[in-house]
């Protein structure tokens, strides 16, 4: 599969202890129930030989797909990063409903 610099890319890894293997790629515009039930078959299979299955940099489209039938715990997934909020108010910043600070 061609990598197009601008479409996402999933990146499928077999773990072993500190290894990783990667095994295969996922554009985001092949998110679909096949691509999902491939992934199972092969969590499965890892699994059988004690490895762990992970997935990388996952699309929004995989990972709503996989969220959605419950496998997004079970295929290794990275959490969602969080978007940062910035600096967060520390106690003595916080300001009084009475201030008139404008």
């Amino acid at each position: 599969m061609s990598d197009t610099g601008d479409t996402p890319v999933t990146v499928v890894l077999v773990l072993e202890d500190r290894a990783e293997l990667v095994v295969g790629r996922v554009a985001a515009g092949r998110a679909d129930l096949w691509v999902v039930d491939a992934l199972a078959r092969l969590r499965l299979a890892a699994g059988r030989c004690g490895w762990e299955l992970a997935l990388r940099d996952v699309s929004a489209e995989l990972r709503g797909l996989l969220e959605l039938v419950g496998l997004s715990g079970v295929l290794g997934l990275e959490p969602r990063r969080e978007a940062e909020l910035g600096e967060q108010l520390v106690a003595d910043e916080v300001m009084e409903g009475d201030d008139a600070a404008v």
